[in-house]
């Protein structure tokens, strides 16, 4: 029978402090202006200089708690490398900031760049077509769809900085060294393309990033930009391979909450979670019903307005992944939701 969740570290850095979790590697955190409201960070020892995993949003909160700790913990030492997991702002936010402050490399995955650099690229004042047509896919409600055809929707600009041409892959399958230790790459899928996590072959680290969390469910959610892509079934893929990797006494770095140990046990039940989910949905969509209509066995709580957008997409990457299993079908209503039933 594997282990329970364990937590070293039960309270998290304060603003500009950092935590040694292991020799050489420190904890940190940055706030996030949302319900979740931080997101962790690594800075890994090089001797005359720092990697730094992940960057945060670009936000003047956010650049004011840098500045501490890169003359608190960081010693007033360069920032030589920035790693990204993956393209996600509160990832990436600050790394185009860092770089040209210091002159650091930015190390990713070629989709997470190419994303990344996309969307710092596109801003929009108003949701695009598509977007409308996606939500109404989705089945959003008609009071929120009203109130979001005449809002400046969220720009990843807003929140990154822009990121300079230019950028060193990491790839699958291959080995880098980092903080004095050899690191395997295994790339994850379904919250984020190409996610890329790190696992040390001379210690028991992993860097997870949003691959793998302890105490909530990565979201993973189906968006206007691949409509008929399957988020969830990549995502199922990715817990199963990366499960066979998992090892009791690995130490999880994680991009939100704490840092753990007791992976295999994360692992399953991270899997279980959806299949539990799935298996509520095949019973709810007897009944024929759009992803809207979905919450109710999806999610264990109150959806508010903070989480409306993240459920709704996450509920159509769960009906759209039983349609793609073949165990639904999906109908197009007069008003352009899609109805999903099981039979």
């Amino acid at each position: 029978m594997t282990n329970p969740l364990r937590y070293p570290h039960e309270t998290p850095p304060a603003a500009g402090e950092a935590i040694e979790v292991a020799p050489g590697v420190l904890w940190m955190r940055l706030p996030l202006p949302m319900k979740l409201d931080h997101v962790n960070i690594y800075a890994l020892d090089e001797g005359d200089s720092w990697t730094v995993i992940d960057t945060g949003f670009d936000t003047g909160k956010a650049r004011r708690e840098w500045e501490l700790l890169l003359e608190g913990p960081l010693k007033g030492k360069p920032i030589g490398r920035i790693i990204v997991t993956h393209h996600h702002p509160d990832h990436v936010g600050c790394a185009g900031w860092l770089m040209e402050r210091f002159g650091a490399e930015l190390w990713m995955t070629r989709t997470a760049w190419l994303t990344a650099r996309m969307l710092t690229l596109d801003a929009q004042d108003r949701p695009t077509a598509e977007t409308v047509t996606f939500w109404k896919s989705c089945g959003m409600d008609a009071d929120t769809l009203d109130e979001r055809l005449d809002e400046r929707p969220f720009n990843f600009a807003d929140v990154c900085s822009p990121l300079p041409l230019g950028y060193r892959r990491i790839r699958a399958g291959e080995t880098i060294r980092f903080g004095g230790r050899d690191w395997d790459v295994h790339i994850g899928n379904g919250h984020a393309p190409s996610h890329a996590t790190f696992w040390s072959r001379d210690d028991n680290l992993v860097i997870a990033g949003d691959q793998i969390i302890a105490s909530i469910s990565p979201n993973v959610g189906l968006y206007a930009t691949e409509p008929l892509a399957d988020p969830l079934g990549e995502w199922r893929e990715s817990c199963e391979r990366l499960r066979r990797l998992a090892r009791e006494d690995h130490f999880v770095l994680a991009g939100h909450k704490l840092p753990f140990t007791g992976l295999p046990t994360r692992m399953r039940q991270l899997i279980d979670n959806h299949h539990g989910g799935l298996d509520r949905l095949r019973e709810h969509l007897k009944t024929p019903r759009t992803a809207h209509d979905c919450f109710p066995p999806l999610f264990k709580r109150t959806i508010g307005p903070a989480e409306y957008g993240l459920a709704l997409v996450e509920a159509m990457a769960h009906t759209s992944h039983l349609w793609h299993l073949g165990e639904a079908t999906c109908e197009t209503r007069s008003d352009g939701a899609y109805v999903f039933q099981t039979s």
